[in-house]
């Protein structure tokens, strides 16, 4: 068998290094475990930044999968397949949106949120040919394609990947104050994180987004809520928008709604707003396949049943409660909402990379960002044991370090 070394090498000398991960051969994994290639298990503590809501091969999800795989896999949208009609019907139904047009990646469905924003504000608002501007977050995280990069204020992703593209406007997080000012006749949308993930699990003061929704009605322009990471169960409820009784204009979805098995991405919107795109104006030959819409329905099923919400919610006072004890003992701030947390290590202990490595030899898997902050968020099929037990190994790696 060749060992996790060997893979490692090969890896590093044949891929390109656009990732850092942690030096780890996954093999297998099922629910909230995985099991590298020398037989180690590990806790899965990031789900694949949310992408394993539901954990790894979840039955129904794998189900379905086999069966449609048996059946019919890709058409191109130049046909319809007798998968597509339930998969938009029930994510309209889940969101409260009259359409959907699915996509593959979360980056993808931020660039078609983009593109429909700019053509409703034309055609609908009335702005001038090519004067449309949109809202955006300094810290936000909303994929790495050249637009989006485009308004990234993290140097990694943005710099050295110009020229930019225009018609977005940067103002703080957490501020609607700045939103207003930042507001002309020309803006056409608000895009916004309801928690900032990437940022390290950023929660909004409270009312933040109920003021958006309001100052975006005020004025006429489209709320637009990225809810790739936040959405689908993560937080306690179906979207962290929920929290504050907040229906945007329109819905970014992705990573949970492929249930960790395919890429799937959609938005969702009214008819006055998605109804704008026309045939030939956006497409995908893999946006909204047989394989995707099959996965998506029994996400969509899973997520109807209210349990996995529920789950994510009362498990997220468990590690919240378990997480605030370390303050003190090496962490210094603890944020987040339902089973998902941003863990701020005190710098001058280690950095987030140092604590992660260190949870890996204490066989949990999670994942630094921004020097000194890691993010726990693991699968909402998670035990309530394992979970404690996990951030254990996280209170005994910070001792072994104070003490070392």
């Amino acid at each position: 068998m060749t060992t996790s070394a060997e893979l490692i090498e090969m890896s590093e000398r044949r891929s390109a290094h656009n990732y850092h991960p942690l030096p780890v051969v996954i093999h297998e994994a099922h629910g909230a475990w995985v099991t590298d290639v020398e037989g180690k298990r590990y806790l899965d503590c990031l789900s694949g930044y949310s992408s394993l809501n539901f954990g790894h091969g979840h039955p129904k999800i794998i189900e379905a999968a086999r069966e449609q795989l048996d059946n019919l896999t890709l058409t191109s949208r130049a046909f319809y397949h007798d998968q597509f009609a339930q998969f938009c019907a029930g994510l309209g139904d889940l969101t409260g949106k009259d359409l959907i047009l699915p996509m593959n990646t979360g980056a993808e469905a931020v660039e078609t949120a983009i593109k429909v924003a700019r053509k409703w504000g034309y055609e609908v608002k009335g702005v001038e040919p090519d004067q449309a501007n949109i809202i955006v977050m300094e810290g936000n995280f909303h994929g790495r394609t050249t637009t989006i990069v485009s308004f990234s204020t993290d140097p990694e992703a943005h710099d050295n990947f110009g020229p930019y593209t225009p018609g977005f406007r940067l103002v703080p997080y957490g501020s609607t104050e700045a939103i207003r000012q930042a507001v002309d006749p020309n803006t056409v949308a608000v895009l916004v994180e309801p928690i900032q993930g990437e940022a390290g699990v950023l929660v909004p003061p409270d009312g933040y987004l109920s003021e958006i929704r309001e100052l975006c009605t005020a004025q006429g322009i489209l709320m637009i809520a990225d809810e790739v990471q936040s959405g689908l169960g993560r937080t306690g409820q179906t979207f962290a928008c929920d929290y504050e009784g907040v229906v945007p204009d329109v819905y970014v979805l992705g990573k949970a709604l492929g249930g960790g098995v395919v890429p799937v991405s959609a938005i969702a919107a009214n008819r006055d707003v998605l109804g704008i795109i026309q045939p030939g104006q956006h497409g995908s030959t893999f946006g909204g396949n047989p394989l995707a819409c099959a996965v998506g329905i029994a996400v969509i099923e899973l997520l109807n049943t209210g349990e996995f919400q529920a789950r994510a919610a009362k498990l997220g006072e468990v590690l919240h409660a378990r997480l605030r004890e370390l303050i003190g003992k090496g962490v210094v701030e603890v944020r987040g909402r339902g089973l998902w947390a941003g863990v701020d290590i005190d710098p001058e202990l280690a950095t987030g990379r140092e604590v992660s490595k260190a949870l890996m030899a204490r066989s949990v898997l999670a994942k630094d960002t921004h020097g000194s902050t890691i993010r726990l968020a693991p699968p909402i099929v998670v035990s309530e044991e394992d979970l404690i037990w996990a951030v254990n190994q996280l209170a005994d790696a910070l001792y072994e370090l104070d003490t070392a």
